[in-house]
């Protein structure tokens, strides 16, 4: 199954979800209702939100709650939320494919837009009585967790001294921390067993350290085309897993050349060829494959102890989707 036929079997869920997103977000000024649309017009894929309605279904045979809608929103928005940061952060000029709010409007807005999203996020995690204290530590924490893999993530930038712990500490925090809590969030919103949450848990971080993984083999295997640039994330001085696994292949004093090359790019952008071609030529997308096969495996075995459902094979297609999306 693709991601499409996987929301069409998801169907009126699915459509409340939706629902959900766009009333939370209704304000009576127009800019800011016409920034919203043309946010929610280039949303992407909405993973998050699908991993926490198919983990809400698969944890109570096929049964969701206003809770499971209202998480699942929250997930998406907390997600946007980040990007709209992210991209004053980055200076982004793009992103799927198209204009950034901060290319079209200036930082600013996009700063401003994104604390609505953020705030409006938090409303729905809150719902009517607010009293669902778990839940707002839950996303309360995934917001640390994002704040602390983006700093630290800066701090080893400027020393260049990435390793492979602290890149899947990086990567928890900017990607597999979301994952978590949007399908923790699931299967708490049905009330399940608590042998089901830690395994949602489980699932969603395997399955969210390989989207990352993914996303940065990107960077040395994509195609501009396909909305992500190549060679960003070089020039932003990361080290990522590709770039790790080439680093691990070759002695010690040409993985601190190689090291020193990345961290000084800025005083010489022409290196950025020859670090990516070291990545390709030293087998580093390569070992980022085999990483990223481990977690996609990973994630599939954690789902073993749940009952045979539709919706269990829809979480299994989704990791096999995350190895091999390309884009």
């Amino acid at each position: 199954m693709d991601l499409g036929s996987i929301k069409s079997y998801v169907g009126n869920d699915w459509t409340l979800v939706q629902e959900c997103i766009n009333s939370a977000l209704l304000s009576d000024i127009g800019l800011l209702n016409d920034t919203n649309v043309t946010v929610l017009s280039h949303s992407g894929k909405q993973l998050r939100p699908l991993l926490s309605v198919l983990m809400a279904r698969a944890c109570s045979g096929g049964r969701i709650t206003d809770a499971s809608i209202r998480y699942a929103a929250a997930a998406e928005l907390l997600h946007n939320a980040t990007l709209l940061h992210d991209d004053v952060a980055d200076d982004s000029d793009r992103r799927r494919g198209f204009p950034t709010i901060r290319s079209l409007m200036g930082p600013s807005v996009s700063v401003l837009v994104g604390d609505y999203w953020l705030v409006k996020a938090m409303e729905l995690i809150f719902g009517d009585n607010g009293d669902d204290t778990r839940m707002i530590r839950l996303f309360s924490k995934t917001l640390g967790d994002l704040a602390e893999g983006e700093m630290l993530q800066l701090q080893k930038a400027q020393s260049g001294d990435t390793d492979e712990s602290d890149y899947l500490k990086i990567i928890y925090g900017k990607t597999a921390s979301l994952f978590e809590a949007a399908c923790v969030s699931g299967a708490v919103s049905v009330n399940a067993s608590d042998e089901m949450e830690r395994t949602a848990g489980k699932y969603a971080v395997s399955l969210g350290l390989a989207f990352q993984i993914r996303d940065d083999m990107f960077d040395y295997a994509g195609t501009d085309s396909a909305g992500k640039p190549t060679g960003v994330d070089v020039l932003e001085k990361k080290i990522t897993l590709p770039l790790l696994g080439a680093l691990a292949s070759v002695s010690a004093e040409k993985s601190r050349e190689v090291r020193e090359m990345v961290r000084c790019i800025g005083a010489d952008l022409s290196v950025r060829d020859e670090i990516m071609a070291f990545v390709r030529e030293n087998g580093g997308l390569e070992y980022a494959s085999g990483r990223l096969g481990h977690y996609v495996d990973e994630a599939v075995a954690a789902l073993e102890i749940f009952p045979e459902s539709r919706e269990k094979e829809c979480l299994v297609d989704l990791a096999h989707f995350t190895a091999k999306r390309i884009v």
